[in-house]
């Protein structure tokens, strides 16, 4: 095997090593996005509620 394919065959532990690099990259995805998701989700809720009862003086 050529050196750059004894890497990425990790000594037969490939699976779970890759496997856990792309499991965290969709943790740390997931927790970068959410709380812009729930934001506009906010957003979206009170601008609805602004509109169905009228600006508040």
């Amino acid at each position: 095997m050529s050196g750059i394919q004894e890497f990425l065959h990790m000594g037969g532990y490939a699976l779970y090593v890759w496997g856990s690099y792309a499991l965290t990259l969709i943790v740390l995805a997931a927790n970068a996005l959410q709380p812009r998701i729930r934001e506009r989700q906010l957003l979206r809720m009170l601008a609805g509620r602004n509109d169905r009862t009228g600006p508040s003086r």
